[in-house]
């Protein structure tokens, strides 16, 4: 596999989680979930102090990690309370977009386009991560319309998923190769044009 799609996969995998996790569908008291906002609230507050001690990069990556546990942890609270597809869809856009910022933070340890293919490739890794959720989202919405309805509805519904995926694919896609041509841009003249050509060949791009 080409190295840069795989390192893209496995980041979007780090923050991609199956629809079916049972712990997301548990019942909780309005008390509960007021409970638990007010302890995730809390421990991001102990976390940034924290992060207080460091400087630098440290101190924003730092801080970027405490901000994205606590919007993950207050996504999954909230599909906790009020089950459904679209919370579990916003728990997984919470992770990819946590995970985001705190791979961009450390993209600014180096420089150059050593740095912008790691931005770039941070940003195709959110996006491949968010693709599939959206087209499991979708998916999951389609198949339970077919379900309730006629072999009319199953039809529609084949084709909504076959669309979602058909742009998750073309969404990735596009990430990916936006980081293939951000590496061309460590080279020069013909040595650039060729590795853009290639790009534009492997990704279908004109």
């Amino acid at each position: 596999m080409n190295t840069n799609l795989s390192r893209v996969a496995t980041l979007a995998a780090a923050i991609s989680l199956c629809f079916g996790t049972a712990a997301l569908a548990q019942n909780m008291s309005k008390a509960d979930f007021k409970s638990g906002k007010s302890a995730a609230e809390a421990e991001y507050k102990s976390a940034k102090a924290a992060c207080g001690q460091l400087s630098g990069n440290a101190k924003d990556i730092c801080v970027a990690e405490a901000k994205g546990k606590e919007k993950v942890a207050l996504a999954e609270l909230g599909a906790t309370y009020q089950p459904s597809v679209k919370a579990r869809y916003e728990v997984r856009v919470a992770k990819a977009e946590a995970t985001y910022a705190v791979a961009k933070e450390k993209c600014d340890d180096v420089a150059g386009n050593v740095k912008d293919v790691c931005r770039k490739e941070a940003e195709a890794a959110r996006t491949a991560a968010k693709a599939d959720a959206k087209a499991s989202m979708k998916t999951v919405a389609a198949n339970v319309t077919a379900n309730e309805k006629t072999a009319v509805a199953q039809d529609a519904a084949n084709k909504t998923i076959s669309g979602a995926r058909k742009d998750a694919a073309a969404d990735k896609n596009n990430a990916e190769f936006a980081v293939a041509k951000e590496k061309c841009d460590a080279l020069a003249g013909a040595a650039k044009d060729t590795c853009i050509g290639e790009a534009k060949l492997r990704y279908n791009k004109s």
